[in-house]
């Protein structure tokens, strides 16, 4: 965890999220998460925090939102080292989210208990992707649906 990417993605932009408000939002979708954390947390109002614990005090806030709107976290690893892609872009934290909809994942980002929580992912987050994923039923090949 370091701050020298204090310029990475944090928040969608609005082309982006225009583009996942097209996919279709009826059917459930996963949502891969990964995250690279400050070392310090980064609030405007200069609180001390780890990064760690600003991401926490996000999950702890934004949990009953995703849970009434029947999220769940269907995977969670902790990435340990980058075989093949860029060595610079390490992850903290790597895990798939799952939403009974799109419309589901829409919702939460517009519900103000939701809003006011993602002020310390803000402050937490150095990097991170957000990949929207239609769900599949693992085959018995790699890169097989059953």
């Amino acid at each position: 965890m370091t701050d020298s990417d204090a310029e990475g993605h944090v928040d969608p932009d609005r082309a982006r999220y225009a583009l996942f408000k097209a996919l279709p939002r009826d059917r459930p979708i996963h949502m891969l998460n990964l995250i690279r954390l400050r070392e310090r947390a980064a609030y405007p109002d200069g609180r001390e925090s780890s990064g760690l614990e600003a991401y926490r005090a996000y999950g702890r806030e934004s949990g009953p939102v995703f849970r009434r709107l029947g999220g769940r976290q269907v995977w969670l690893g902790r990435p340990e080292l980058t075989l093949i892609g860029p060595a610079t872009e390490r992850w903290d934290i790597a895990f798939i989210a799952e939403y009974p909809s799109g419309e589901a994942f829409a919702q939460m980002l517009r519900d103000p208990v939701y809003r006011e929580a993602v002020r310390h992912r803000q402050a937490a987050v150095a990097d991170s992707r957000l990949i929207r994923m239609q769900p599949g039923r693992p085959g018995a090949g790699f890169g097989e649906e059953d």
